[in-house]
């Protein structure tokens, strides 16, 4: 699973089910990343590939009993929401959160 920390708003948002992607930049550091969870693909990250579903922990934190919400989401790529936290015009790695597994740590 992969593990990623944000921002109090954002967890908030994704608990409450208004917020409903997360965004990361397109850069090496993400794309090596998001590589490791997904099916050995020869193209990922270079325009031509597919959507893939993922499970996610999103954590308000960086400590392991930090509130948490683990997700099943589909990566793409892609333009995000300004309300969401993308910048407009701004190509990001979108994980589409399909649906909320469980939510942990309150």
């Amino acid at each position: 699973m992969l593990v990623l920390p944000i921002k109090k708003k954002w967890f908030d948002m994704i608990k409450s089910g208004e917020k409903k992607e997360e965004y990361r930049e397109i850069k090496t550091y993400w794309t090596s990343r998001f590589k490791n969870f997904l099916p050995r693909v020869s193209n990922f990250g270079k325009g031509k590939w597919i959507c893939f579903q993922i499970i996610v922990i999103f954590r308000n934190g960086y400590s392991y009993n930090s509130p948490s919400i683990k997700c099943k989401c589909k990566l793409k790529l892609g333009h995000g929401k300004e309300e969401w936290g993308a910048e407009q015009g701004k190509e990001y790695y979108i994980l589409e959160i399909l649906e909320v597994l469980s939510i942990q740590n309150e």
